[in-house]
């Protein structure tokens, strides 16, 4: 799989919020690395409260069909009293409509982490449990996960990352999320190979 699909889901419902513009970046730096992206911001995110078995908005089908599709997926959050936002955990609750695929919810997916809070405490509490839920929904978190303390001066005055170390920190986080979209599609492709040898 030479592009693999990388799935951005976050931000808030503040258009171009910290968290949004660092997701974009991320995708970017897929998009640098070979990969095609989607994007769900914070507006795509707005939905009714999720409930088993209730009608799905259109909103509700894109993010579905998105992540359906997706090889990758990163997600950031905001960081609200200490944990995700409700916009996102509402967001990733809707992936129970995932659950009987066949590979339910983020099965075999990497999935990239950013965290982003007023102070680094919050940005440590909000990563942590960004990471419980991915694990619960069976994804793989990368090894690179992105804190940010939103107090501190984060964009120059062209809307690129001021700091170099988060700038290579969001570098490394997107290389490991298109690395290990590739490894994916070759272990795939590897077993369906094996699979049509042993039907011969």
């Amino acid at each position: 799989m030479n592009e693999p699909l990388i799935v951005g889901l976050g931000g808030s419902m503040t258009s171009n919020s910290t968290s949004e513009r660092l997701l974009r970046h991320a995708l970017a730096a897929c998009e640098a690395g070979g990969a095609k992206t989607l994007c769900f911001d914070g507006l795509a995110l707005d939905m009714p409260m999720y409930g088993y078995g209730t009608p799905r908005t259109d909103k509700a089908r894109a993010l579905i069909d998105g992540l359906r599709r997706a090889d990758g997926i990163v997600i950031a959050s905001p960081g609200y009293h200490g944990t995700v936002s409700g916009l996102i955990k509402n967001a990733l609750d809707y992936v129970e409509d995932m659950a009987s695929d066949a590979l339910p919810y983020f099965e075999g997916r990497a999935v990239g982490l950013i965290a982003v809070a007023s102070g680094w405490q919050a940005t440590g509490t909000t990563l942590a449990t960004l990471r419980a839920i991915v694990h619960a929904l069976r994804g793989w978190p990368t090894p690179m996960a992105v804190t940010v303390n939103s107090v501190q001066p984060l964009f120059d005055g062209d809307g690129a990352i001021a700091d170099l170390g988060l700038s290579n920190q969001m570098d490394v986080l997107s290389r490991q999320l298109v690395g290990f979209a590739r490894m994916r599609a070759l272990d795939e492709l590897g077993a369906a190979s094996a699979a049509a040898e042993t039907a011969k």
